[in-house]
């Protein structure tokens, strides 16, 4: 089977072309826009008669687009999301190839959820930024288009790779300064968010199984799980052997002021001593230092879906056979490991 990928060099394209390289029965082509592409092509700004070409000289069988923008302006990310995804489609649509599209979605088209709910496929989409709205556009797009296509919903992906400026990427840089320092206390914003987060490996997994399936129309991809960002932290801290404290700067509902959590380990971190500790010096996210004019970045999650997501994933088990394989502390343990390579 010949599939071509769009955005192997991105962080789910380069899992997805791992996974692909490792079944023997696919030849993988790679389009993008990085030199490290088999083939160079802009999707945001290349012409569907170009790409029609390319696909008739190549006749890939499945065609699988991981690429994208995550952040900039509505402009930026239409043309990156939306018009990119219309090029896809309408050269589909004039090649002879009659190639399968696997697209990759992302949860932020649904928007805010009901906190204690499951989303599932037939949800009214309320996307509540630029973003959301980008990539609702795009699967319309793929669902009108009336080519053989199936969209990957996929919720909050993690693992090794997490990009440094993601909220968990950033609380990692900051647990791996605090420990470098010997700060004996970690102080942290915007930890009330529950996200459905799912490793990226099993994402690759998924959309294996999807190029190899028959099924259309959207299909969620998380693990149906809503995890709350402080105890992913204290996850993260207990697998880092962080023995600070976690001091939560915006506790639970009902809390007064600060909220202290102790870390996963009661022991002191690194060389920190307990003077250092005791002074309680203070690494803060989302929050400025007291000893400093500029305030770290937040850890909370500017993707407009509000306070809680959880994925109802039954329609990935039965249509794909896929059920999400790799838990929350892996994952953790992994982008940890790279950011401890930076101590």
């Amino acid at each position: 089977m010949r599939v071509l990928l769009i955005g192997s060099n991105g962080y789910l394209g380069r899992f997805v072309a791992d996974r692909l390289l490792a079944d023997p029965a696919v030849q993988l082509t790679a389009l993008g826009r990085g030199d490290d592409a088999d083939v160079r092509f802009d999707l945001a700004t290349g012409s569907p008669g170009a790409l029609t070409r390319f696909l008739d000289a190549v006749h890939p069988g499945v065609v699988i687009n991981c690429a994208g923008a995550t952040r900039g302006g509505a402009r930026e990310l239409t043309r990156h999301n939306t018009v990119a995804v219309a090029t896809v489609c309408e050269a589909l649509r004039r090649s002879g190839c009659g190639a399968r599209l696997v697209q990759i979605g992302c949860s932020s088209e649904y928007g805010p959820s009901q906190p204690g709910s499951s989303t599932a496929e037939d949800a009214v989409p309320r996307p509540g930024g630029p973003y959301g709205v980008s990539k609702l556009a795009a699967t319309e797009l793929v669902l009108g288009s009336g080519l053989d296509a199936v969209v990957l919903r996929v919720f909050s992906p993690v693992g090794p790779g997490t990009p440094a400026g993601s909220p968990l990427g950033r609380l990692a840089e900051a647990m791996r300064r605090a420990m470098q320092s010997g700060d004996g206390e970690l102080r942290l914003g915007g930890l009330g968010a529950q996200r459905d987060f799912v490793d990226v490996r099993d994402v690759a997994r998924a959309v294996h199984a999807a190029s190899l399936s028959a099924a259309q129309g959207v299909i969620n991809i998380g693990s149906g799980r809503a995890v709350r960002l402080r105890d992913a932290a204290a996850v993260l801290a207990r697998v880092a052997g962080y023995g600070g404290a976690l001091t939560e700067l915006d506790g639970p509902p009902g809390a007064h002021g600060a909220h202290a959590a102790p870390a996963a380990h009661a022991s002191h971190v690194g060389h920190a001593s307990h003077a250092a500790h005791a002074a309680h010096l203070r690494t803060t996210i989302g929050h400025p230092r007291a000893e400093s004019d500029h305030p770290a970045p937040p850890v909370a999650y500017p993707d407009g879906c509000g306070s809680w997501q959880q994925a109802d994933v039954r329609t990935a088990r039965d249509r794909l056979g896929w059920r999400p394989r790799i838990n929350l502390e892996e994952s953790l343990a992994d982008i940890w490991m790279e950011a401890a390579c930076r101590i």
